[in-house]
This record gives C-alpha cells, structure tokens and sequence, in this order.
C-alpha cells in the first residue's frame, strides 16, 4: 500500500535542493549526506543505503512512487539500512565516486544511482533503478534489501573485502599518473576517431542513445579550419542541422531536450538542462560563423531566449533544469496530435502545420502523441501543400506563436530552481557569446547579472565560492567546475563589455584553484585540499556530460596569459596538459575540452586590440568584424577610455588613430601594421593560419 505523499516531513524537508525536497514527505527515515547519518550507521552497525538522483530524472520520479512512497518498502529501509539521499548536481563528487564503483560492478550506470555501503562509505553492492516486484529475472526492490542485509550479518567478512579492495581501486584511479609529452598527432587522431564514428545521414556520434556532444562538435569546427578537411566540417554542421531539426529541439519553445533515444533525435529524453544548452548555444554561434547560414544563429538565439524566460530566477543566476515529467507523464507537455493542431489553428492552418512539424494521425511518439520535429525539407513541404515557401515560412511563424501560447496553458514540468556556481558559469559564456554574435543586448544584461550572482550571492568571505543556491541561500564548498566554468564566463564577458573588473576576478578564482586544487604534478583535483574527506580525491581529466573542468581550466589560463602577460599561467596551462598526456593520447575523443587548449597552442594565439571609445561608430564596426569572423585561437581587448593598462599591458602605446578607431593584430606580442578599416581587419583574421 503506497503511503500519501502530504505524509510527515522527514530530515530531508531542512534542504534547499528541490530533488531532496521531492522526497521529504517519503515514509522513508531520509539523511542528506553528512556526520548525522554516517555517525548512525557507525553507532548502530547498519549499512547505508545511498540513493542518488536529479530533480529533472524521470526514473528517479518512477523509483520514487514505486518503491520510496511504499509503507512497506519503508519500513524495511527504516529497518536494515540507515538511508541517504544525494543530489547529484549538488554533490558531483559523491556521485562521481560511486558512479566508478556501481559501472565497476555492473558494467553500466546511471540514475538514481542505488548503491549499499560499510559505515566506512565502501560500496558493496550497487545498480541504478530497482523495480518494487521482480521482473525478467531481475529481483525486486524489497528482496535486494533482504538479500542484503542477510548477507551483511551473515558474511559480513567476504562483503567488507569486497567493498575494501573496490574503494581502493577508485582510490588509486585518483591518483593515477599520466605525465608525459602531448603527442604532435594527437589533435589529427581526434579529428580520425570523431569523423570516423559519425553517422553521416543522421548526424552525431554512433548509434541510440545520441547525445549532443558540443564540445565534440566545436573540436571538430577547429580540425576543418587547421587542416582544411571537409568531413570534420560535415561531421560537425550536419549534426547541428540534425539536431535542430529534431525532436530534441523544442520546435516551439527553444532550447534543447537532455538527449534522444532514437538515433534520429526524434525521441527525446524530455528533461531541459541549463548546462546542455549552455554548451550548444557557442556550438551553433561557431557554425553560423563558419557557415554563413543563419538558421544556426537563430537556434543559438532562441535557446538564450528560452532561458531568459523560462529559466531565470529572481537573483539573477539561472535555474538548473526543468522536469520531463508532467501530470505523470513523460512528455505529455512537449507533444502534439493532429485534432490538436487544428483545434488551436483551424483545419487548413492545422494541416499545413501538421506536415510542417511531422504529426500524423497515428503519431510518432506514444499514445498516437506527436513530437514536433522539422526533418521534412522546407522546400518540399510547400511543394506538396502547393504554396510558395516564404508564404509557408510566413505561416508557420505565426501558427508557432499561436502553439506556444497554447502549449503555456498546459501543466508545465517542474523546474529545479536551485542555481549552480558551474552551470550558471556556463551560461554566462554562452551568453556572452551570444551577445557578441547576434548584437542582442539583453543577453550581455543577463549574463553581467548572473556573474555578479555568483561573484556576490555565491562568495564566501574568505574568496572562495559557494557551489548551489536557492531562493537566495547559498551553501557547500564549491568544485572545480564552479570555478573553472565561472571564470571561463567571465573572460568571455570581458570580451563583450571590455570591464576589467571580470579579469580581476577571473584572476581571483584562479587563484582559489591554484592553492587548494592544483596537484602538484599539474592539473586539478574535483575537491579542495581541505574539503571533507571521502574514500578517494578524484581528478576527472576527461569529457562527461559536463567539459572537463582541467581542460576548460587550461584554455582559461591560456587566455588569461595573453591578456595579462603573465608568462606563469601558461606554464601552469601547459603543465596541466601535460598531466593528461598519457591518456589524452591514447584516447583522444574524450578530452576535447583539453584539445581546445592543444589547438589554442598549435595555431598560436592572436592578440586583437580595438583601440578607441566604443560609442565610436567605427570601434564598433571594428569590434563586428572580430566577433563575425571565426577565429577563436585569439584574445580580444579594447584600448579605450577606462582601460587597466597595468592589467591588461598589451594595451599599452596603441592609439585610436586619427579617425577614432584603429585595429592592432599581434601574435606573440609582435603587432602587425594597425588596420583602420573594419573590412581589411576581418579578412585578415579570416585569411587561413599558417600551422607548423
């Protein structure tokens, strides 16, 4: 019998993450992670059952109804195990180790992570979603409780081994070594491997499951433009175009769903996430700019403006995720049927939309439900309704309008509305990007406001950040990712406001990252020195969901030496390459983050300086035929009126000319002749590199 879910609170009701909240009515005697649980499980001899999941996580809601709101599972709980609960995104570091353990022994993972522990924290026995019955052979959820604690009184010797040798083994993967010397083909065996797992009539990487996979794509943007190879810019175009036209892509609302299940991105997995969409808006401005062709842009354009919509909460920072769920089911919020087309837009208007967005009378998704995706070729579709294209497009507009107004009356997914220091550094750089391709102030207004934020809300008063916040409450030690991706943003806001306030507080954080996360050897551990102790201190050198924070880390360095002159932090950049080495090398498809920074250096950064005051119409113009040129090993700075010439030097001794606007190319601090037309500047940083 499934108890209410308006039961009495449990400890989880003090939390600010909406996941753990989700649970503080369960009849299941909750933790959060910390001394109180751990010292139980210590006192009373009991394991501890760890559950770890997201807010936005559709079988973490399923295993939740089915098993976590049962009396009777409760009570067994209560009985054998002392119970935690863990929010992933705000402890990446307990989900990162107990992910190893439960992929080490079952060989997959992911969530809800359910995992058993000694009341030393050493896992014994994990897997992900356990149903409340057993099914095909796989046991209930009530007998793996049994099962376990009949083992842990009866061989508790044999499973405490068992737990010991896998922490070690996590433990020691922390600490494993990989110095040595990048290879000089690495960034040509990234570019083999990538184009070579490409689908080429689908687009993205292998088979269903497909993920977006930004940072591959924009690796890959960076190999067409090196080497001038026409299947890495495929690879990445067509997988944008893909995408776009997908059903992983809000056709109506913007922004993009967490993946597909299908390899054509018709199905998605419904859950928005600030980080995915924060990693390919750039994608898509770096496509539009390579291509020419708008549409890239207005996709970039229309997931910011999701976010400023749908996203932004009352501080400034930005809400982490919005649920795939709604009134109970997965995606009942996204989809359509054709009786409902024509019931908002009339028969004609209805069909026309119907063969525009790819809905049938017998549906593509479940229950004779619709997704909206747009693979059908424009063109086709006016050819076989008999209308003219810009007419068809003309109509679309306005029935998309319509739709999304329609669709706003429907119960919407819950949104996770704690602000992550990471995800929101994120953002800001897609943001700031954003705004300096597409000219849309609202969203360099958006990202100074989430910035300020993190730098102001999110600060503790010793310097260093705070990782999550919620309704203006702030709390837990932050990672690297929250520092790396924060000062990521704002370096790219320096780009778009030239404030040199951002690159004193990019400086500031490094500096936090420098004295308690470097490793010695180079590269950055997950946690802080003095952060609380765990069974193992991780490094997390490649690629996940997220970038890896050692590779955005690296480029940001690299950055900051160009902008500042400070020849230390490249040597830091290059030694925390360095430090990967050994396994960038032998798999160089899950570092592209890192192989940012490699390719940063083997093209050889540009120092572009727009000197003059930026209400100039000529600065501006300037300042447009950077940001529309793809060019992105380059630092860009404006010597004008407020510049931090101590800070910034290498905007030192360069005058705005006699028209008030001037332009200065350098590499390696040696300036070509100053440019004073805005044309000749943009075919000189578009005209091709010269790559030793």
């Amino acid at each position: 019998m499934s108890a209410s879910p308006q039961g009495p609170e449990n400890r989880l009701a003090r939390e600010t993450s909406p996941y753990l909240l989700q649970h503080a009515r369960n009849p299941v005697d909750w933790y959060p992670w910390g001394p109180e649980a751990l010292a139980r499980s210590k006192a009373e001899d009991k394991p501890i059952f760890l559950s770890v999941g997201y807010s936005a996580c559709h079988w973490c809601h399923v295993m939740e109804r089915e098993c976590f709101e049962d009396a009777g599972i409760a009570r067994l709980m209560n009985e054998l195990f002392v119970n935690v609960k863990v929010d992933r995104e705000e402890r990446p570091d307990v989900d990162e180790i107990y992910m190893k353990a439960v992929q080490a022994m079952t060989g997959s993972g992911g969530w809800p992570m359910s995992v058993f522990l000694t009341p030393d924290l050493e896992p014994f026995y994990g897997g992900t979603y356990f149903p409340p019955r057993g099914l095909y052979g796989r046991p209930g959820f009530p007998q793996v409780l049994a099962g376990l604690a009949k083992a842990w009184k009866e061989d508790r010797a044999n499973l405490a081994k068992r737990a010991k040798t896998l922490a070690s083994h996590i433990a020691d993967e922390g600490r494993a070594k990989a110095t040595g010397e990048i290879d000089p083909a690495v960034l040509e065996a990234s570019r083999i491997a990538l184009v070579g797992q490409f689908d080429p009539r689908w687009g993205g990487f292998g088979d269903a499951p497909k993920f977006p996979h930004a940072l591959d794509l924009r690796i890959l943007l960076r190999h067409a433009q090196r080497t001038g190879d026409a299947a890495a810019r495929q690879a990445a175009i067509l997988s944008l175009q893909r995408m776009a036209e997908g059903g992983i892509h809000d056709q109506l609302g913007g922004g993009f769903h967490r993946y597909s299940v299908d390899e054509r991105w018709l199905v998605p997995h419904f859950e928005k996430m600030l980080y995915d969409n924060a990693l390919l808006v750039p994608a898509y401005l770096e496509a539009s700019l390579v291509t020419g062709d708008a549409r890239h842009a207005e996709v970039a354009r229309r997931a910011c403006d999701w976010a400023l919509r749908e996203m932004r909460t009352p501080q400034g920072g930005f809400a982490s995720s919005q649920d795939a769920d709604s009134e109970g089911e997965e995606g009942k919020f996204f989809v359509w049927t054709l009786r409902g087309l024509e019931d908002v837009l009339g028969k004609k208007l209805g069909a026309q939309a119907a063969a525009w967005f790819g809905v049938t009378a017998e549906g593509n998704f479940e229950h004779g439900n619709s997704i909206l995706w747009r693979h059908e070729p424009a063109e086709r579709v006016a050819q076989e309704l008999r209308t003219s294209l810009p007419e068809l497009e003309a109509a679309m507009r306005g029935a998309s309008a319509r739709l999304l107004a329609e669709r706003e009356r429907r119960v919407k997914p819950g949104t996770d509305d704690k602000v992550l220091a990471s995800w929101n550094g994120l953002f800001v750089s897609a943001l700031a990007q954003a705004h300096q391709v597409l000219e849309e102030p609202r969203y360099l207004e958006a990202a100074r406001g989430a910035a300020n934020w993190i730098l102001t809300g999110m600060r503790q008063p010793d310097g260093r950040l705070f990782a999550t916040s919620r309704h203006g409450r702030a709390h837990l030690n932050a990672y690297l990712d929250d520092y790396a991706f924060t000062i990521q943003g704002l370096l790219d806001l320096y780009e778009c406001d030239f404030d040199p306030r951002w690159i004193r507080e990019a400086l500031a954080l490094d500096e936090v990252l420098r004295d308690r996360f470097e490793d010695d050897e180079g590269g950055y551990f997950t946690t802080a020195r003095d952060h609380e102790q765990l069974i193992a201190r991780l490094k997390a050198p490649h690629d996940g969901a997220l970038p890896s924070g050692n590779g955005v880390q690296a480029l940001n360095l690299l950055r900051l030496a160009e902008l500042t002159g400070r020849r230390e932090l490249a040597q830091r950049a290059e030694r925390t390459i360095r430090s990967m080495a050994g396994l960038v090398n032998r798999f160089p498809q899950a570092f592209s983050a890192l192989l940012l920074a490699v390719d940063w250096l083997a093209v050889g950064p540009r120092e572009v300086v727009v000197a003059g005051d930026p209400r100039n119409p000529g600065v501006r113009e300037m300042l447009r035929a950077v940001r529309s040129t793809f060019a992105p090993q380059r630092v860009v700075a404006l010597a004008g009126p407020g510049a931090d010439l101590d800070l910034v030097p290498l905007l030192r001794d360069k005058p705005p000319g006699a028209n008030g606007a001037r332009a200065y190319v350098c590499r390696n601090w040696a300036c070509q002749a100053p440019l004073d037309d805005a044309a000749a500047l943009r075919a000189e940083l578009a005209a091709p590199i010269p790559v030793a």
